[in-house]
């Protein structure tokens, strides 16, 4: 069972106190806000009125979107037309009150809007101010469209299977990469900020983060350029995973004591003797030959068979979940992973707990998904505006408000 926790209360997190004008959408800008939200930064999505189009993403409970709910916790949405100029006069008046802005448009859509960098940093020398984008501002592939596929194939993630035919990762995992590269980069700004009093701008793309992830282990054969150095198969993760005599086994030896400790398991003890396999670089040489004595020993046990096994060798593995299986899974259900809270509008909701568990100054989650526009009234009056011109905005639809005219004292 996941825990279920109350929000509201205060923000703990080691970045209370922070605000951020969040103008990114779908997924590597809103993640990477999230995280910034969960360690207690007062986070504000700034949405079009078409809100971002996440929300609309399947499946829904009563019109919120999975994905949206989970990567737009703990913060408040600020619903604007940037197409005007009241709209803009907002978000730079929002932008002057934060510490962090963070967008995720094509380069040069900002400075278009009059929202760039360059227009606050003198009068607002401690700004952090954050972009991401696919591939930079120069090259031959700027102004494409990009997302996350297009990534993968750049970056070479689509080739990891290692054969003729290209294989995406299933899941948007250069947009995630990208969301935590993001994060690092701004809470390193910040304590820059901090320590000299000058904030600055930091670009991150998707394509930099991507091959930064890369290169230590699937790019090893491009890392010296001397032509005498050894060059090695490509890794392949299939080594992993190992059929049984009724159905499949995770394990990872990686140290000898643990490769050894594999071999008794598998009632292969002798191997630890043959010279191609007594060392990691013999291993490796060898590796094809000894895949194919293991998945001959492996199929002779059944999974719950080897479980024992390794347990007694302590041999790094797990049995392989599914989807489902994950949320019961009695480590995850151990760590308290798994949150669930209740939202005003979607119900019971799950999502996982803030990854970073600090001791002093503890990520929360405190506030639910907002509704688009759901706190416009109350973060215009923090700006300062008066009841009147809040009705003014929201009548003449240079702001959105879920709580239509009237809103302005929410």
């Amino acid at each position: 069972m996941s825990k279920h926790i109350t929000l509201g209360g205060n923000a703990t997190g080691p970045l209370a106190g922070i605000r951020v004008a969040d103008f990114s959408a779908v997924f590597s800008g809103p993640i990477c806000a999230a995280m910034l939200g969960d360690q207690g930064a007062d986070v504000i999505k700034v949405e079009a009125f078409t809100g971002d189009m996440m929300r609309r993403g399947l499946p829904q409970s009563n019109g919120m979107g999975s994905a949206f709910t989970t990567m737009n916790r703990n913060k408040r949405s600020l619903c604007l037309d940037l197409q005007t100029d009241a709209g803009k006069e907002i978000a730079a008046k929002l932008i002057r009150s934060c510490d962090v802005v963070l967008e995720n448009f094509r380069p040069g859509v900002m400075e278009r809007l009059g929202l760039g960098y360059d227009l606050f940093k003198t009068d607002h020398p401690k700004l952090v101010y954050a972009s991401i984008n696919g591939v930079g501002a120069y090259g031959p592939y700027a102004n494409r469209r990009v997302y996350d596929a297009v990534i993968q194939a750049i970056s070479g993630f689509a080739a990891l299977k290692g054969d003729s035919a290209p294989e995406m990762v299933n899941s948007l995992v250069c947009d995630k990469i990208t969301s935590l590269t993001a994060a690092e980069a701004i809470v390193a700004a910040l304590f820059q900020a901090e320590r000299s009093g000058n904030g600055q701008k930091v670009d991150i793309s998707m394509l930099d983060a991507a091959l930064s992830f890369l290169w230590p282990d699937t790019m090893n054969n491009f890392t010296f350029l001397e032509p005498d150095v050894e060059r090695v198969p490509y890794l392949d993760h299939s080594v992993f995973l190992h059929q049984t005599k009724d159905g499949w086994i995770a394990t990872m030896p990686v140290q000898d004591s643990e490769i050894f400790g594999s071999f008794r398991a598998l009632d292969q003890a002798h191997l630890a003797n043959d010279e191609r396999f007594a060392d990691q670089t013999s291993r490796a040489r060898h590796r094809d030959e000894l895949r194919k004595l293991l998945d001959g020993a492996y199929i002779k046990f059944t999974t719950k068979e080897l479980s024992e096994r390794f347990e007694l060798e302590d041999v790094p593995y797990s049995l392989i979940n599914d989807r489902a299986e994950v949320i019961d899974d009695p480590q995850v259900e151990a760590m308290d992973a798994l949150l669930t809270y209740d939202h005003p509008r979607a119900g019971l909701v799950r999502t996982p707990r803030p990854a970073a568990q600090y001791a002093e100054t503890p990520s929360n989650i405190r506030a639910h998904t907002p509704e688009l526009g759901e706190h416009s009234g109350a973060i215009l009056a923090e700006l300062g505006y008066h009841p009147a011109q809040i009705d003014s905005f929201l009548t003449n639809q240079v702001v959105h408000s879920s709580a239509g005219v009237g809103s302005a004292d929410v």
